[in-house]
Parts: C-alpha cells; structure tokens; sequence
C-alpha cells in the first residue's frame, strides 16, 4: 500500500508539472496581448455567442488596438452591454479587421505585422471560416443588387406634390376702362386654386409631372375693362378638375437639357428667368404683367425646348410652341405658333443678364397690354407676324436687395393684306427685391413699369395709344412654415388702356398659398 501510495503521488506531481511546462510553451508562441487562455477552444458546435471575457473576444480587441483597425465597438465593449456577440456579428468584425490589415499590406507596411499576430489571425479566420463566408456572400449578393440598380436606375414610385390656393382680392375704380360708362364692382372676392401633382422619373435624371387643376379666380378684365388688371394666378373653369399640364425634362448629356410640353407649355417655361422671385404664380407677382417679360407670353400649347450651357456662365436656349398640334387639320407647325431663343450670361455670382428674341405667327396677346396690342390693325388681319426683341438684367446689390429691369419690343406685321401693315409695341419695368424682411425666406416685390403699348402704327395714329399707363405693384411673399405662405399685395393702374381719360384702378390681394 505504501508502495502504491508513493506511485500515485508520483504520478500526480508529474501530471502537475506537465501542465505547467505545455502551457508555458504555448503562452511562447504568441504574443503578449493575447489572452494565456487561448488554447482553451471548446468546439464549433458548444459556442452559440462569443463572451468578452473569452480568448476569442480579447484577441481580436488586442488586433483592432495594435493596428487600428476600424473601430467597431470593441475598444470599450460600450456597444454590448450583455458583453456577448453572436457568431456572424463576430465574424463581420473580423473581416473588417481582415480587410484594414490586409490594406497595410497592400500600403507596403506588411512588416509592422509580426508572425504572431498572423498566426492568431489564421486560427481566428480559420474557425469562423463558414461565418465569414456566409457574411462576404451576402455582401456579394447584396453588391451586385446594387449594381443592377444603378444600372437600370429607375425609380418606380410616383410622388403627389400639391399646390393651394385661397385668395381674397378686391378692386377699386370708377368706371371700366374704354369709355363705358359702366361703374367697376368694388365687392370683395373669394376664389381659390388647386393644383395637383404627379411626379416621376425613368433614369433618376429625367422628370416627368402631369398636374391636374381647378380653378374658380376670374379674370379681371371682366371687371375693369382692361388686361393690365389681370392677376398672375387666375382663371376660371368653375372648379372643374381638369388636366392641365404634360411636362418631361431629361438630359442630352452634362450641359443639355431637353423639355417636352404635351399641354400647358408656354415660351416663358422654355427658357431661363433671371429674376425667378417674381416669376411664381403662386409666389411671386400678384399680377400677370409683373410676373415676367410680356414678350414671352406670346403663345402656349404643346412645346419643346433645349437648354445648353455653354460654361457655367452661359447659356443658350431655344424652344418652340404650337396651339394646335392635337388638330390633325391644322397640325404642327401651323398657326398660332411662337418661336423663342435666349442667351442668358451671368458674368459674376451677382448679375445676370439675358436676351431673348421671339417669332410668333397669330400670337400677339400677351394678357398684359391695352386692347391694341392684341390686334393693333383692327381686325382686318387674319395673318399676323411679329418679332420680339426683349432684354433683362438682375443686380444682387447685397444680400437683402436686388434690382432688376427689362425691356421689350415686337414689330407686328400683315402677311394678307394688299398693302403690308405693321405696328411697334413696347413694354419696360423696373424690379426691386428684399429679403429675409421681417424673417428668413421671406421678401418684399415692387414693380414699377409700362405695360404693353402700340407706339406706331402704319394704319395710323387712330391704331396707336395715345397715352402711357403705369403699373405700380408691391407685395411681401411672408412664408409662416415650410408648407404655408401668405403674400399680401397691390397694384395700381394710372390711365389703364394707355388713355388718360380712364380712372386709376386699384386692385389688392391677399394670397395664401398652402403646399404639400
């Protein structure tokens, strides 16, 4: 017994002391930031979650520190507070750090990597070998997803915007313009207009909208017997909800542009405005001749345009506009029709300036001008011609003021009378913009001009106006949140129809206007 007794100590010492040797050999062979528990590795199959206390854990948080590795939440183990990781979150930190070294590597820093953190790095890969694999194939699948749709780039939904308006507007006056006789109806007046929106596009670089619209705002020409009172947001279809506008823009390459107009598109839409705060129905100038250049109102209907830059400070547009397209007796290119080209130069960030030449066949109303100017030969034409010459100019003073000007001229003339016939009309204003007054996004508009006139005529000067008005407009564009604005506003008409025997006519206007 006492034989067998010294055995058994023998035996346990040597056991002991075996141990204590096979572990310090291991703890030799890798480095000192790596945990002595590392070869205490249970199996695949035993390990459902990755503990921080573990060799597994601590190795990786000790490659990540020593070749800074993109951070991904094991530097301080705040991002795990039950301090565990399932396999495949483990596996993703791992290639990442896989991935930063093998870029040293690539960077010619290989030999700041040691054999013992190879060494690691092996055994680590090598056990989660099925994790990793699952991980890049799902990375693969998920890149060539997107690659196919950055290749077909559509996009398959359709956006709604909307466009509300309500406005209350009154008129003050004596008596309609042309010598009526009849007084002007002074009562106030609620209408609105709806406009909806639908929005999409094939390639993420094109746009294509089709709006509806309802509208019950009159003309005020019925009231005051004259176009220069007509507002810069009216028509009347008796809120009937009808479609009112076909567009798709798309790029010809980085520089060009292409718009298509199926309904609803006039000269103005084809080209640039270079005082853009004015120009919004919805926005800008309460009044139709404040909103922009009459000469390029001469004609709407079906279009096209393209936009070229030339650089980023010139730009070069053309477009063309036909009223009777959809009539198969008329066609295309048959009359009322209009022809637009701009060159539009913005020679530093402050100033901008544009020139724009316009033909129109049948299309001289521009729902700005006296009654003449619609027809200055007295309706004995039924083919009229005219070219437009028009200039305008922006000046950003400094950051709250703005000033802006143009000009417009249109030769007219017959093409079936016996003797040819024409007329000059002209048109000029002055605009004066301020902003953020009061709060940011907002703007003070004031315009001060003369509305379309015939100065010469070949009939006569029983074919011209005789006298100047002058349009007079101030409005403030007070936006109250991103999706509601209100914009009170009035304009004055001195001598409307170009005849000092008319009354001044007063028309005011509060317009709120609600988007989505």
């Amino acid at each position: 017994m006492k034989n067998f007794g010294c055995l058994l100590k023998t035996g346990l010492i040597s056991l002991f002391i075996s141990c204590i040797l096979s572990s310090r050999t291991q703890a030799n062979s890798i480095p000192s930031y790596i945990v002595n528990d590392f070869n205490q590795i249970n199996s695949v199959s035993q390990l459902s979650d990755i503990s921080a206390d573990g060799w597994r854990f601590k190795t990786l948080q000790a490659l990540i520190e020593k070749y800074n590795c993109v951070n991904n939440g094991l530097s301080d183990n705040t991002d795990f507070p039950n301090q565990k990781l399932n396999r495949y979150e483990f596996a993703a930190k791992l290639n990442a750090c896989i991935g930063s070294i093998n870029q040293l590597i690539i960077n010619n820093d290989a030999a700041t990597i040691d054999q013992e953190s190879l060494t690691a790095i092996q055994r680590l890969q090598t056990e989660f070998s099925t994790e990793i694999k699952v991980f890049e194939t799902r990375v693969s699948l998920l890149e060539t997803n997107v690659n196919k749709l950055e290749s077909q780039q559509f996009s398959p939904h359709v956006e709604l915007e909307g466009e509300v308006i309500f406005a209350v507007t009154g008129i003050v006056g004596k008596q309609k313009a042309g010598n009526t006789n009849k007084p002007i109806n002074d009562n106030l007046v609620f209408s609105n207009r709806v406009r909806l929106s639908l929005e999409g596009s094939f390639t993420g670089k094109d746009k294509l909208e089709v709006r509806l619209q309802g509208s019950n705002t009159p003309e005020l020409e019925d009231v005051t017997g004259t176009k220069m009172a007509n507002l810069g947001f009216d028509g009347d279809d008796d809120n009937e909800v009808e479609l009112d506008e076909i567009e798709y823009r798309f790029g010809l390459g980085k520089q060009t542009r292409m718009t298509l107009y199926g309904l609803g598109g006039g000269l103005g839409d084809l080209v640039p405005s270079i005082n853009p705060l004015f120009s919004g129905s919805g926005d800008g100038s309460i009044s139709t001749f404040g909103r922009e250049n009459p000469i390029r109102r001469q004609g709407g209907g079906v279009g096209v345009g393209i936009s070229h830059n030339l650089n980023n400070a010139v730009n070069f547009s053309l477009g063309y506009i036909a009223s009777n397209a959809d009539n198969s007796e008329r066609g295309i290119f048959s009359s009322p029709n209009g022809v637009i080209s701009q060159l539009t130069l913005e020679p530093t960030k402050t100033t901008a300036l544009s020139f724009t030449y316009v033909y129109s066949h049948n299309n001289l109303n521009t729902g700005t001008g006296s009654e003449l100017t619609s027809d200055p030969f007295n309706d004995l034409a039924n083919s009229i011609t005219a070219n437009s010459f028009g200039a305008e100019a922006a000046w950003q003073i400094n950051p709250t003021v703005s000033l802006g000007g143009r000009v417009g001229f249109i030769n007219a003339e017959t093409e079936d009378l016996r003797t040819d016939a024409n007329a000059t009309i002209s048109t000029w204003a002055v605009l004066l913009t301020l902003k953020d007054i009061g709060k940011e996004g907002s703007f003070a508009g004031f315009v001060f001009g003369q509305p379309p006139k015939v100065t010469h005529n070949s009939f006569g000067k029983a074919f011209e106006d005789k006298d100047t008005s002058l349009h007079l407009e101030a409005f403030y564009h007070f936006p109250i949140t991103d999706n509601l604005a209100i914009t009170p506003g009035l304009f004055m008409i001195t001598s409307p129809e170009h005849d000092n025997s008319n009354d001044t006519i007063y028309v005011g206007t509060v317009r709120t206007t609600f988007t989505f």
